[in-house]
């Protein structure tokens, strides 16, 4: 039993190195592009170009992933991460990288998370048992919060030292070690490559809809998640342009509220690590969801001289982020088989990642028209909407399932 808990911890290891800093890295463009143009627009643009793949290839990667090893294709995706910071990094060294070309490396990123990502969250099942999925969903978030706990400080530091370009090379470095550390551990192979037809491929596609339509709750949970991810993600996205424009703030206090959000999360994974295994799925998505928007619609509310309310909302946002989240996960990982599990993943996450786009587009163009601060408190009206309408649509479709699981 001890070999599953050591494999897990050392997989998530690496992948809290490689996650440090991408997030270090992913910090710094934000302040790089905010610093060059003072535009929303131009920052959920960069944002928008790093998920496109993640969206438009999902439902063809999940098949890949189901069909082949997943430890090959998390490590060639990290692989293929390093290669594209590794082109912004030679530029670097003869002047100044243009933002058309980070543009393109963030697009090239983004295919290697689109392989990554679920191949990952596939992964799990067959190391953790199935009735300690939420609790380590808990746990793998905290890996993820713990990084970014650390990576605020750390890139505003290296952001007032360095150029760009070296903060870019240690994310290639990160990447590589995450790639190693898979190498060298045993993962159980579930999947058999098959080589089928280019018409097989979509009646798998097909076969990952039929599963996830023909479990109670979970297109319903699925819908729910998507128009959620389209009002609460770019608000993420915001987070430096508010701290520098309405609470004119620099550097350091985007960087705390990072620091401080990301310390929410992993107060909340911890949280959600130890009490996993007894709490009702649908409340605690539902909780998280409401309380959430309260949170957003009142930082949006806030004069510009309440700052430090709004770093202790951030707080507030991170402990309940896991209860989505990591509970979202777990609720796939349990309910679907490990043959389909890989391209549910990818067709939910790929689904979800259309959406983002999206609201990264209005959000950018309405922050821009009428204040950050005011589509703030736009942003968390309409998520308490989303949160009385899944009231009354999760319990009832999903009482199946929490009767299932406190049976079991």
């Amino acid at each position: 039993m001890q070999n599953w808990r050591r494999t897990f911890i050392t997989i998530w290891s690496g992948q809290a190195i490689s996650i440090l800093t991408s997030s270090v890295l992913q910090m710094a463009i934000v302040w790089y592009i905010t610093q060059r143009t003072g535009s929303a627009a131009l920052l959920s643009l960069a944002t928008l170009i790093g998920f496109l793949p993640q969206a438009l290839l999902g439902m063809f990667i999940g098949v890949f992933i189901d069909r082949y090893s997943r430890k090959t294709v998390m490590i060639l995706a990290d692989l293929l991460i390093a290669l594209a910071g590794m082109v912004l990094v030679i530029v670097g060294v003869f002047g100044e990288i243009p933002l058309w070309l980070i543009y393109v490396v963030l697009l090239f990123r983004s295919i290697g998370a689109a392989f990554h990502t679920p191949a990952l969250q596939a992964v799990t099942p067959s190391i953790v048992p199935k009735d300690q999925l939420t609790q380590y969903a808990g746990f793998a978030q905290g890996f993820k919060s713990l990084s970014m706990v650390i990576s605020p400080a750390l890139a505003a530091l290296l952001f007032s030292m360095w150029d760009l370009n070296v903060i870019i090379l240690l994310d290639v470095f990160g990447a590589v070690f995450a790639a190693a550390v898979l190498a060298l551990v045993k993962i159980p192979d579930t999947v058999k490559g098959r080589h089928h037809s280019r018409s097989q491929i979509f009646l798998e596609i097909k076969d990952g809809f039929r599963v996830l339509r023909r479990e109670p709750g979970l297109l319903e949970l699925l819908i729910i998640s998507c128009l959620y991810a389209f009002i609460y993600f770019p608000i993420g996205t915001l987070y430096p342009l508010i701290t520098m424009t309405w609470f004119e703030g620099g550097v350091a206090k985007s960087g705390v509220v990072e620091v401080v959000f990301a310390a929410g999360m992993l107060a909340g994974s911890f949280i959600l690590g130890i009490i996993g295994g007894k709490i009702r799925h649908v409340k605690s998505i539902l909780l998280s969801i409401g309380i959430y928007g309260t949170c957003v619609l009142i930082i949006g509310l806030l004069p510009a001289a309440g700052f430090p309310i709004f770093v202790a909302l951030a707080f507030i946002k991170g402990i309940v982020n896991p209860f989505f989240h990591g509970v979202q996960t777990a609720i796939y990982q349990t309910r679907i088989e490990q043959e389909y599990l890989g391209r549910v993943l990818s067709l939910t996450s790929s689904i979800g990642l259309i959406a983002m786009p999206m609201g990264l587009i209005l959000s950018g163009t309405f922050a821009d028209v009428i204040g950050v601060n005011r589509w703030f408190a736009v942003s968390g009206a309409l998520i308490l909407v989303l949160f009385f309408v899944s009231t009354r649509i999760l319990p009832n479709r999903m009482a199946g399932f929490e009767e299932n699981k406190r049976g079991g």
